[in-house]
């Protein structure tokens, strides 16, 4: 079935929830995926959706409440009973979607949720997962995963394979554990299928691994993955106890969330916000950034303010103060963006710090030659002022050059101290070039026409 969300199967459905149709609702949700179903409640009322939702099966209705966004997952799981959430929705998740779903309830819901689960081992690791941090590989990890223990045979390790796959989806690697649970190594199911039953698994075992400890941050995590084309990757304590495994499909929503939030902090937002969020949450968002945007311009104007001779007495030279400053600031976000980039992905041949200041100079100096080269062209043959003329295109190279190196060091530093450095894009970065392109180009265009 191709699925259409428009509004005549929204209406169509809402008439079906009023008259509390619940064949026919389901006949009508048949075939849709989680997704799917999640942006289809994004339309109903919460009355509306918390019906539909309970018409569902336990796994159906436990892969939709993965996929609703959370701050919509956490006001639409306040409308539902503890021992609803627990015995119809957790029971069916894996423990990192479960951790996920209880970490967004409040402490006491939480704890009720969490004593309504009748599988005791379930809560268990679900109570562990949720001491970790939200963003390490601890908090992003599943346990449920294959493991065998390398004094095993390969007879033993098969019929063991099959109960723990119960459990789970998808299988990705074999871990290799010895009487410690102290991870050992990796083995393919091929390997397996292809020696001897009576084979010893400590015989089999590939010790080359790549893993992460509970601490890791998930960018790192997320980084190795991408290096070393991961799937999978075990999780395991400071030292070496396998703990969980954290799977291809995690990383990518930690990809896709960083990406949206350094995209964010680039446009000027501050926090994790979406567009379905509430009116004040957004414009708190937004806020911050702003008021830096007009403490900047606040200052700009006072640039100017102290310039207010030389702006009365030389023709011409208020002109090209817009262009000052935008140059200024492009040039800034473009260097700092490309920093940020690279720091982002991990890259492991990233230059240091001298090297990486001496490639933006070489570059900086190519593009504000040819940009105050041109400037100057445009100035020889329509302007009227030789040396307004001069002073311009001496004031476009300065700040051209000096933007590529602000834009560069800014970043750089901020990632030394440990400080997320997308901060240093966008509204930051510009507005620091806009002062300071318009203080360099007043004190410039002063020098050329003898003005103190």
């Amino acid at each position: 079935m191709q699925f259409e969300l428009n509004r005549e199967f929204i209406d169509e459905l809402k008439d079906l929830i009023e008259h509390e149709a619940s064949e026919a609702i389901l006949s009508k949700l048949e075939g849709l995926h989680p997704t799917e179903i999640a942006e289809l409640m994004d339309e109903l009322s919460m009355d509306e959706a918390k019906y539909l939702y309970l018409q569902l099966d336990g796994e159906k209705a436990s892969d939709v409440l993965v996929e609703i966004p959370e701050n919509e997952r956490r006001r639409f799981l306040k409308v539902l009973p503890p021992e609803l959430i627990a015995r119809q929705f957790i029971e069916y998740m894996d423990s990192d979607d479960a951790a996920d779903v209880v970490g967004d309830l409040e402490d006491d819901m939480k704890e009720a949720v969490l004593q309504e689960i009748e599988d005791k081992e379930q809560a268990g690791d679900i109570a562990d997962l949720l001491e970790y941090d939200d963003e390490s590989a601890g908090g992003l990890m599943a346990k449920e995963l294959i493991k065998v223990n390398e004094n095993w045979t390969v007879q033993t390790s098969l019929k063991e394979i099959s109960k723990q796959a119960e459990d789970i989806d998808e299988i990705y690697y074999v871990y290799v554990v010895d009487d410690g649970e102290f991870l050992k190594g990796i083995l393919s199911l091929k390997k397996l299928i292809l020696n001897s039953t009576q084979s010893k698994i400590k015989n089999l075992v590939e010790d080359e691994i790549h893993s992460v400890k509970t601490d890791a941050s998930q960018e790192e995590v997320a980084q190795m993955m991408e290096r070393f084309d991961l799937v999978a990757v075990p999780v395991v304590d400071h030292i070496g106890r396998l703990k969980g495994r954290i799977t291809i499909d995690d990383v990518v929503d930690v990809i896709r969330e960083e990406a949206e939030r350094d995209y964010q902090m680039v446009s000027g937002i501050t926090g994790d916000v979406e567009s379905g969020d509430r009116v004040w949450n957004l414009t708190k968002a937004r806020l911050p950034w702003l008021l830096i945007g007009l403490i900047g311009g606040i200052l700009g104007a006072r640039v100017l303010g102290a310039n207010e001779t030389a702006l009365a007495e030389i023709k011409g030279i208020a002109f090209f103060i817009p262009l000052i400053a935008a140059m200024a600031g492009n040039v800034g976000v473009q260097s700092s963006s490309i920093v940020v980039q690279t720091i982002a992905s991990g890259a492991r041949d990233f230059d240091s710090f001298g090297k990486k200041l001496l490639k933006e100079l070489a570059v900086g100096l190519i593009t504000a030659f040819v940009f105050s080269s041109l400037i100057f062209s445009y100035n020889f043959f329509f302007g009227d002022s030789m040396n307004l003329t001069w002073a311009v295109s001496i004031s476009l190279f300065i700040v051209i050059v000096f933007a590529s190196l602000f834009g560069t060091t800014i970043p750089l530093v901020l990632n030394k101290l440990k400080i997320d450095p997308a901060l240093a894009t966008g509204p930051f970065i510009t507005t620091m070039n806009d002062i300071l392109g318009l203080i360099m180009y007043m004190m410039i265009a002063k020098l050329f026409f003898n003005i103190i």
